[in-house]
């Protein structure tokens, strides 16, 4: 599919993002995705990394369920890391500094509000490159940074899907 095409078949999707910790009503977030039709109606392949949907990221292929609003499964990873970066305040120099030097390594910018960041880039990168990266950028406390498809979020272990994609 070309990036014309991608870009024509563009749809949002409402995922489930959790459960509110103080009303107990769920989070839903919208994601850019386009579908991927020739797997079936359900199946879509995300087009940038959520902000607060655990276990996905930019390129990551899902399958909705029809019968739960907003609930997937994923269906193949791209190889792509989803990193979340929360500011104090907002920071137009943090994020100026932080972006140029993800995109030097291949990451983008998914998601720039006011308080959050949130990047993509592929875990061939090497997880030390870019822990140090984000390390230097928040050393000072003004931001936090943490994976979003790394750990599990119940129990906080690796999920480790990369090693599979190690494997030639």
């Amino acid at each position: 599919m070309t990036e014309a095409q991608t870009l024509a078949n563009e749809t949002r999707l409402e995922l489930y993002a959790g459960i509110h910790p103080a009303n107990g009503q769920p989070i839903f977030e919208q994601v850019l995705a386009t579908p991927l039709a020739e797997k079936s109606e359900h199946h879509y392949k995300l087009l940038k990394s959520p902000l607060f949907i655990s276990g996905v990221a930019a390129l990551d292929s899902i399958v909705l369920n029809p019968d739960a609003r907003g609930r997937f499964s994923l269906n193949e990873h791209s190889g792509n890391l989803a990193i979340r970066v929360f500011m104090r305040e907002a920071n137009e120099a943090l994020v100026q500094s932080l972006n140029a030097e993800m995109e030097k390594l291949g990451g983008n910018l998914d998601i720039n509000s006011e308080r959050a960041l949130v990047f993509s880039i592929h875990f061939g990168v090497g997880f030390s490159v870019i822990e140090q990266l984000l390390d230097k950028h928040s050393k000072s406390g003004e931001a936090r940074w943490t994976y979003g498809n790394v750990y599990d979020p119940e129990t906080g272990e690796p999920l480790n899907w990369w090693q599979e994609l190690l494997v030639v």
